[in-house]
């Protein structure tokens, strides 16, 4: 369905503090929102207490109900750097059916000049919030916020996490009754760890009632302010029906949490590995990326123009979540890049080069927000991109052009990284418990955790050769730019893209060719780019010259992408493939069944590949799906997301079709 709001619809009262007009409510209380967050949320919860006593890598998940204005969010972000020692590390998921725009979050947050350290940050991450799982690294990782944007009942179903202490904070349950039901609160419960507590700034008893029965003992206590009272409680497991309680699929369970060093291994420094690398180092652990060319990012990841391109579907598929939640963390990393030389926002525009696209395009503007993507005309697509087209086409406002080698290169910067070219993993063996990076006689590294990163070269192994990755061989055309294409503002992409010119230069592209395994660049590729820029624009054409060009003689290089059978990226754990076989051999007969047996682990090994041409925007979140994987942290998607990318998914269908 098209969300009809995106945004929070709010006024203004006559001392500048927002109201929901949806829900006919205050965002926060007229006396003093700052003293009733601190006293409801901070105070009641002991989170003072609690943050002192963390120990170096330990770490504190809050849940919320109701994102709002941030305040809540951000009072914890300040407590915690108060107390808490620089290694422990703060996760905070909220849920926001209606999240404010930018100009009003700023509008709201400068009601509270004390925490301008904190809101400036966030203000500078919240760029590209839609739709599903959106997360945001603050404080050099130390904070993670994870925004799951819609409506509660949909988004903490499919929430992976332990929380440690929930806020209820929704507007207050006369208003707003869907936020204050037992189905919610079976979910808090769920994802309440051992001991989590939880308080919220409503005494009424319907509410004590459910959250005592969903397995809360909560108890009323003096309130601050205009409230009477309030309510704080304690989490003391599930009432006496267990069916409520259901437990994860063996084959998706989590590995145990390596308990040792936190040392990893991770082999190939394009951006699925620079990702995971980082991802890893801001957690703390101790990463040697090992690359076996002279630099990082020398194969798929080192064209000089990427294209931040979404292929959607209206139907919400897992691809399409990752898509999105993908796209919003790759962009909110991109704003610690130089813009115009690391990347640009200038847009993308996908022209409807045929009637099925433009069927395809009017499907997804009905299905996604304007601010993400919408149609325009053929006229308003030429003032958009600055050139003559032969159509309009669906515009991605927040989409644009990355040198992804620039991108790689800042992820891997982190201190704890350190970075080893030349170093071609030929053979992995376990020994004693660690994972040994070979080449020939000589031992590269080792470490307890090893994560493959190397596209389709992981096959190379025998743990991971049965994956079923292929190699697209992809060539790119580079045009020199000229004082006419200085016009063309935005990419545009029809069966291939054109971006415009960085550091002088254009990239065309990019061919497709499952049989070539040369990475020569051919002439014929670059008449086929040729080609594809004359079915963008005509008018491209002749500024650039191309139709006098000689194919010959163009500059270009040639990478291989690297896919699955299903689009979907390869992320997480490795498990033994013919002990996995043998344990579930009973799915090959009946499907349904869940046979009760631990998932044989191959402990410490991990996966991160078959990004595809969307690696710019699958592999960043996927080194953070892996960090949360090994150390048991909130998941930064859907569960059912990180399970169709699970690496087990195709041992699964091999046992299911009985091959």
């Amino acid at each position: 369905m098209k969300p009809v709001l995106p945004h929070a619809q709010l006024d203004w009262d006559d001392q500048g503090r927002p109201y929901s007009r949806v829900f006919d409510d205050v965002y926060f209380s007229d006396k003093s929102g700052l003293e009733e967050t601190l006293y409801v949320f901070l105070e009641q919860n002991g989170l003072r207490e609690r943050f002192a006593a963390l120990p170096d890598g330990g770490r504190l998940v809050i849940g919320e109900t109701g994102f709002g204005t941030g305040l809540n969010f951000l009072c914890a972000w300040q407590l915690f750097e108060q107390h808490a020692v620089p290694g422990a590390r703060l996760h905070f998921v909220s849920v926001e059916k209606y999240p404010l725009s930018l100009p009003d979050l700023q509008r709201a947050l400068a009601l509270w000049p004390e925490l301008k350290q904190f809101a400036d940050p966030l203000l500078a991450q919240y760029v590209a919030i839609h739709q599903g799982f959106q997360r945001l690294v603050l404080d050099n990782g130390r904070v993670i916020l994870t925004l799951l944007i819609g409506d509660a009942l949909e988004q903490l179903p499919q929430l992976d996490a332990q929380v440690d202490a929930w806020f209820l904070d929704g507007f207050a349950p006369a208003k707003n009754p869907d936020m204050w039901t037992a189905e919610l609160f079976a979910e808090l419960a769920r994802l309440a760890a051992p001991g989590s507590t939880i308080s919220t700034f409503t005494s009424t008893g319907w509410v004590r009632r459910l959250l005592n029965a969903a397995g809360f003992k909560m108890k009323r206590t003096p309130g601050i302010g205009h409230k009477w009272e309030i309510l704080r409680g304690v989490f003391l497991g599930w009432p006496e029906d267990p069916e409520a309680l259901v437990a994860a699929k063996p084959w998706f369970a989590r590995p145990r949490p390596s308990n040792g060093e936190r040392r990893a291994l991770v082999i190939g420094a394009g951006l699925a590995g620079c990702a995971t690398a980082a991802s890893l180092a801001t957690r703390g652990w101790q990463v040697s990326l090992l690359e076996r060319h002279d630099a990082l990012a020398q194969e798929a990841s080192g064209n000089p123009q990427g294209v931040l391109y979404l292929k959607l579907s209206a139907h919400g598929t897992a691809l399409s979540q990752l898509i999105v939640s993908g796209f919003g963390y790759t962009r909110r990393l991109l704003e610690h890049l130089q813009r115009g030389v690391d990347w640009d926002g200038c847009g993308v525009l996908q022209l409807a080069f045929n009637a099925k696209e433009a069927e395809r395009q009017a499907q997804l503007a009905a299905a996604f927000p304007e601010d993400l993507l919408h149609v325009l005309d053929r006229e308003n697509a030429e003032i958009r991109a600055g050139i003559a087209l032969h159509s309009g086409g669906l515009f991605y406002p927040e989409g644009g052009w990355v040198h992804p080698p620039a991108l790689c290169h800042w992820q891997a910067k982190h201190p704890n990284i350190q970075i080893l070219t030349h170093r071609d993993v030929l053979e992995l063996r376990r020994v004693d418990g660690h994972w040994q990076a070979w080449d020939g006689a000589s031992l590269l590294a080792d470490a307890p955790v090893v994560v493959l990163a190397g596209a389709a070269e992981i096959k190379r192994f025998p743990y991971s050769s049965e994956l079923p990755l292929k190699r697209i061989r992809g060539q790119i055309t580079r045009l020199q730019q000229t004082p006419e294409s200085q016009s063309l503002s935005t990419v545009v992409c029809a069966e291939g893209y054109v971006a415009p010119a960085r550091l002088g230069e254009h990239t065309l592209g990019a061919s497709f060719d499952f049989n070539n395994d040369d990475l020569t660049p051919t002439a014929a590729e670059h008449a086929g780019n040729l080609h594809m820029l004359e079915e963008i624009s005509q008018d491209l054409v002749a500024r650039l010259g191309a139709d006098t060009l000689q194919p010959e003689a163009l500059e270009g290089r040639a990478a291989f992408r690297c896919t699955s059978p299903d689009y979907l990226p390869i992320v997480g754990p490795m498990a033994d493939s013919q002990a996995f076989a043998d344990a579930y051999i009973a799915l090959s007969k009946d499907a349904r069944q869940t046979p009760d047996i631990p998932c044989p682990w191959l402990d410490g090994l991990y996966v991160n590949s078959g990004h595809g041409s969307r690696g710019l925007i699958t592999a960043p979140l996927s080194g953070e799906l892996l960090a949360a994987w090994l150390d048991d942290e909130p998941l930064p998607v859907p569960r059912a997301v990180a399970e169709a990318c699970h690496p087990n998914r195709f041992a699964l269908r091999r046992l299911i079709r009985g091959k």
